[in-house]
């Protein structure tokens, strides 16, 4: 057998053990949703292998509430890209305080990538899915390494490619938790509400989905949840999700 069969073999069998650990996961879990998939997450299935992204947005205290009631340590990847707005890094700061979040992460481009890339800091007007890749996808690629799966707040809701998304998923070679992927609008503030949670200060002044501040505008009224992100331009995901239909490479 030549090294490249030999390669092309391996990767094969790799991808049929995911496959079935994948399968395995969605029959013991599939079902389950909130508080009580996150449990099983990280105390069952991916136990000191698992962390949390978090945009510390608009409806980010639901999700990070959820995981610091089970485990406040475990890991929360902030992607700080140097173009946030102040409000947002001050929520982070009272969301950490508040919940008793132990180790939160946050992650910057690395230097040589940006000296190189975006020197002058306008790639945002230029090429803004280069900018993402720069500012979010990059970073987080380094730091989930060592990590088996990521927790996301995505909702199914908020966009159309979302939309069919799983709870349980795997992309690019770490598995995906959705705990939130069925919730509304409606129950997300609820949950707020109920358990009296800080709000991020820009929602009152109309900004619905929070990101970068160059890529992010108000949401007039009537307007859909997102119109506020890279408005003018045909994106509506700065790279870090995918596709949202994150059963990648065959699976």
């Amino acid at each position: 057998m030549t090294a490249q069969l030999k390669a092309v073999t391996a990767q094969a069998d790799g991808l049929e053990e995911v496959r079935a650990r994948l399968e395995g996961l969605r029959a013991r879990f599939g079902h389950l949703e909130g508080r009580a998939l996150l449990e099983a997450m990280i105390g069952d299935a991916f136990p000191g292998k698992i962390a949390v992204v978090s945009s510390f947005g608009a409806e980010s205290a639901v999700l990070l509430h959820l995981v610091a009631s089970i485990d406040p340590t475990v890991p929360v990847l902030f992607l700080n890209t140097g173009k946030l707005f102040g409000e947002t890094l001050r929520y982070r700061d009272r969301l950490q305080s508040v919940l008793g979040l132990t180790d939160v992460r946050s992650l910057h481009p690395h230097p040589e990538d940006e000296k190189a890339l975006d020197p002058k800091g306008d790639l945002w007007t230029r090429d803004p899915d280069q900018c993402c890749n720069l500012r979010k996808v990059l970073p987080l690629e380094r730091g989930l390494r060592g990590f088996e799966a990521e927790i996301t707040g995505r909702k199914r809701f908020q966009t159309r490619a979302r939309a069919e998304m799983r709870p349980i998923e795997w992309f690019e070679g770490r598995f995906k938790v959705n705990p939130l992927a069925s919730w509304t609008l409606e129950e997300l503030s609820a949950y707020v509400e109920a358990h009296n949670l800080p709000k991020h200060p820009l929602v009152s002044d109309g900004y619905l989905s929070i990101g970068c501040m160059p890529c992010t505008a108000r949401v007039q009224p009537g307007g859909e949840y997102r119109s506020g992100r890279w408005v003018g331009r045909d994106k509506d995901e700065c790279g870090i999700h995918g596709n949202g239909l994150t059963d990648g490479a065959g699976i």
